[in-house]
């Protein structure tokens, strides 16, 4: 089991910058997948970025060129860096831990930060 603590998010505009974290109650490493995931008006989450224990990263298309998934594992932390934001990427993002075991439950999700870009 792990638990997970989100910060950051905010409010810009268009073409602006935000970036968001989640800290984990245990190695990063011992973590099959870290992705974070946004979530639309009709409550569905969307993969936007992620990375897996070896270290590679994966991205939706829309999140290509803008976005950056990187992690501190001495910090047990995963951040998401958003640039040239632009209105759709609008939502909740919800940082998620796929433990890929066999125990209680093999996902985890954060608090959810709310992320707003408009004129």
């Amino acid at each position: 089991q792990v638990q997970l603590v989100e910060s950051g998010g905010g409010s810009v505009q268009p073409g602006g910058s935000l970036s968001v974290s989640c800290e984990a109650s245990r190695s990063i490493v011992s973590i099959y997948f870290m992705g974070w995931y946004r979530q639309a008006p009709d409550y569905k989450r969307h993969l936007v970025a992620g990375v897996f224990s070896n270290g590679t990263t994966k991205y939706a298309d829309s999140a290509k060129g803008r976005f950056t998934v990187s992690r501190d594992s001495a910090k047990n932390t995963v951040s998401l860096q958003m640039n040239d934001l632009k209105p759709e990427d609008t939502g909740v993002y919800y940082c998620n831990a796929d433990l890929a075991t066999i125990t209680s439950n093999r996902y985890y999700w954060g608090q959810g930060t709310q992320v707003t870009v408009s004129p």
